[in-house]
């Protein structure tokens, strides 16, 4: 499976009031549930493409450390291009989409609301967190739909 994921809003919730953990590689700490819950979505198989808008400014290996010391293993990593346009997050996935091979199912896991504008393909693909609480167990029979194919639309 291929999963976009964004950090802020999603692994570190986004409370304006108070500033987030920061560890000593310099990165915010990310949401124990998130973590747990991501953790357990995941497999080794999967792909992970980010598409925070801090994507650019680590190599994929010093992302993968990054995750790894947060307790999340990520093998398979990639980003999307560098938003030197300062396109919409909707517009850099479909970017990505239209420059990459996509033979298999996908999930896209974001806060950004600019994705309720994506085509009604890609939507039935997304779990939209709430920027101030992030991923949660909530989000699991979502993303367990999406990822076997059985997501009933309403």
């Amino acid at each position: 499976m291929l999963i976009f994921l964004d950090i802020d809003g999603v692994m570190v919730p986004a409370a304006g009031w108070k500033s987030p953990q920061i560890l000593a590689d310099g990165f915010p700490a990310f949401s124990h549930r998130a973590v747990g819950v991501l953790r357990d979505l995941i497999s080794v198989n999967d792909t992970m493409v980010l598409t925070t808008s801090h994507k650019s400014k680590y190599t994929i290996d010093e992302w993968k450390g990054i995750f790894e010391r947060r307790g999340i293993k990520i093998t398979r990593l990639q980003r999307l291009d560098n938003n030197s346009n300062n396109l919409t997050r909707k517009d850099e996935i479909l970017n990505w989409v239209n420059s990459n091979s996509m033979d298999e199912n996908f999930v896209i896991i974001d806060d950004d609301k600019s994705l309720f504008d994506l085509p009604r393909f890609f939507k039935e693909h997304l779990i939209l967190t709430s920027s101030l609480v992030g991923l949660t167990t909530e989000h699991v029979e979502r993303f367990k739909a999406i990822a076997n194919g059985s997501l009933q639309l309403q």
